[in-house]
């Protein structure tokens, strides 16, 4: 991925210290936005950067890195074609400005480019080698050339880094023209060089082979990559799976075409650089084809990644009611909603989607999340129960619908279905670490099956000894357990691991005192109190519990509630050992 994009490192740099150096222009009051929108940038807030980049380019028309940073904004708001007048006048002062490029090529080749531009992009390029070919082949499809097409991206194979792209846009090519046996045999993956796999080409491929009448090719092959509960995937195998053809959707224009040249760079990118930079092409993929829901759905998730969940619920919301990604849209924007902490605006869509799809799992599964997030367990358990009883047959991803309606039956007190969910997801997904450690802490909680309870969090903890959560159950066990002496080792790890939680904190002074180290845990009962707020005694590390263990000590604070002193409980662990040593 390297060579797909090239870095604007240095107007970042160069532009902001031209800036911080300009003195006459802050005297005219440009270092305000300028510093507003900077902030704006770093928290990926471009509606407000959008408004305070151009305050600023009010003050100074000409500035490069404003007008960079500018459309950068302009693009994360998916506002390309409003940016077209100031990306040319970034270019001509400063024409390798990659963004700027992409503004103007995106706009001429959506507008019906002329011949003279696509050999510009097929021989000195616009914005990079790879997005600048692809967009030339289905330029030249658009033109009528499809074998000058062809030959664009038969130039791209031969080199290793891009031969991937390049098969699969020529496979969508043939498509778009009905040579469908060609698109089948370049995505089928016999030669040495094979297309880039993904959701789409497998999409495609299936399609091509329906087309083609071979109707048990396409229904394996969509069996064998996809979980058939996903609502699009239905909707592809259940006519093909019936022996009819699909219409070949996913590209039904040269501009379709280029709009998946950058949403294939983008899905490339995804994870491999900033989710800023990979918005830009998901951005892109939308403006060239809006009718791409996979663009517009990877848009709002990594606007989701970059917290800006409002815009996020907005262009979910593009994907129309009819597209077959209108559930995971929806999905996608309740999710959203729940992130911007507006889990009843998210209810409303879900309870929705419990109306129009309610053959779906996963719309149960989501709903019952969100009521669990809300700590609404009878309603989230309901809600689990419908999508449980919708499963077909038992696959080991299930583990984690019985694991969440397990936490919400124990939390309403039902431990017997709690304890029986818990053992379910284990069957289907064994050595679980966080059934294991949930399972475990509440056995020890309830005083049953100690010996097993303490093996599932030893488990546990072995198997994820990075988690702060779980080493403080393995700890906090062997406490409960009267094995105090062993407790001090993982509590103090725990601590380590997550060194501002107020219950580790709180759990690792209870430790301390029981081994006779309390100026120790009166330091780590006052540590847990600086992290909590008197609005906390709800909480596990409950602030007016623990100014009491400071006044008259942990063993007057027990015996107050009226538990086993921690002589006792050493006491008993003791005569376990013997008795486990008999």
């Amino acid at each position: 991925m390297t060579q797909i994009f090239r870095a604007r490192t240095r107007f970042l740099f160069s532009g902001a210290l031209a800036l911080l150096l300009a003195t006459p222009a802050a005297s005219d009051g440009l270092s305000g936005p300028y510093l507003a929108a900077r902030q704006a940038m770093i928290a990926n807030d471009f509606q407000e950067a959008a408004e305070y980049y151009t305050r600023a380019l009010a003050r100074d028309r000409t500035n490069a890195y404003l007008i960079e940073n500018m459309l950068i904004a302009n693009v994360g708001l998916g506002r390309i074609k409003e940016s077209v007048p100031i990306a040319r006048v970034l270019i001509a002062d400063e024409p390798a400005s990659q963004i700027g490029q992409m503004v103007l090529v995106a706009h001429s080749l959506n507008s019906g480019a002329d011949i003279g531009m696509l050999d510009e992009l097929q021989g000195a390029g616009r914005i990079a080698p790879l997005i600048d070919t692809l967009l030339a082949g289905w330029g030249w499809m658009n033109v009528g050339d499809a074998a000058e097409a062809m030959a664009a991206f038969d130039g791209l194979i031969s080199n290793p880094e891009y031969a991937g792209f390049a098969i699969y846009h020529k496979a969508l090519a043939n498509a778009y023209v009905g040579n469908f046996e060609e698109t089948v045999r370049l995505l089928g993956g016999n030669g040495e060089t094979q297309a880039i796999r993904t959701r789409r080409s497998v999409l495609a491929l299936a399609i091509s082979l329906g087309q083609l009448g071979r109707f048990d090719e396409a229904k394996t092959l969509l069996e064998e990559s996809f979980d058939l509960n996903d609502a699009e995937i239905r909707f592809y195998h259940t006519p093909l799976s019936e022996g009819q053809a699909v219409p070949f959707d996913l590209i039904q224009s040269p501009q379709d075409g280029m709009g998946e040249a950058f949403y294939s760079i983008a899905q490339a990118l995804r994870g491999q650089t900033s989710d800023e930079y990979t918005l830009v092409y998901a951005r892109f993929a939308q403006y060239m084809s809006p009718r791409n829901d996979d663009a517009t759905i990877l848009s709002a998730r990594l606007l989701e990644e970059l917290e800006q969940y409002e815009l996020a619920t907005q262009v979910f919301d593009e994907v129309s009611r009819r597209s077959p990604a209108y559930l995971k849209a929806e999905i996608g924007r309740a999710e959203a909603l729940n992130s911007a902490e507006k889990p009843d605006a998210a209810i409303e869509v879900l309870m929705q989607l419990a109306e129009t799809h309610a053959e779906v799992p996963l719309v149960h599964t989501t709903l019952g999340d969100t009521h669990r997030r809300m700590n609404e367990f009878e309603k989230s358990a309901d809600a689990y129960d419908r999508a449980i009883a919708l499963y077909d047959a038992e696959e080991n991803s299930q583990w984690f619908v019985y694991y969440t309606r397990g936490i919400s039956h124990e939390r309403i007190g039902d431990w017997e279905a709690a304890e029986a969910d818990f053992r379910k997801a284990l069957d289907l997904n064994p050595g679980q670490p966080n059934v294991l450690n949930y399972l475990g802490y509440s056995l020890v909680e309830k005083r049953s099956k100690l010996d097993e309870a303490l093996n599932m969090i030893r488990e546990a903890s072995a198997a994820r000894p990075e988690s702060g959560y779980i080493t403080d159950s393995l700890g906090w066990v062997l406490y409960r357990l009267g094995r105090f002496e062993e407790a001090v080792e993982p509590m103090e790890r725990a601590a380590s691991l997550m060194p501002v939680d107020p219950v580790i904190n709180d759990h690792l002074g209870d430790v301390y005192w029981a081994v006779g180290r309390e100026r120790e845990a009166e330091f780590q009962w006052r540590r847990a109190l600086s992290f909590l707020t008197e609005d906390d005694e709800d909480h596990e590390a409950n602030p007016k519990r623990i100014r009491r263990k400071l006044e008259v000590g942990l063993d007057a604070v027990i015996e107050d509630e009226g538990g086993p002193s921690l002589a006792e409980k050493a006491a008993q662990a003791a005569l376990r050992q013997t008795q486990d040593d008999g």
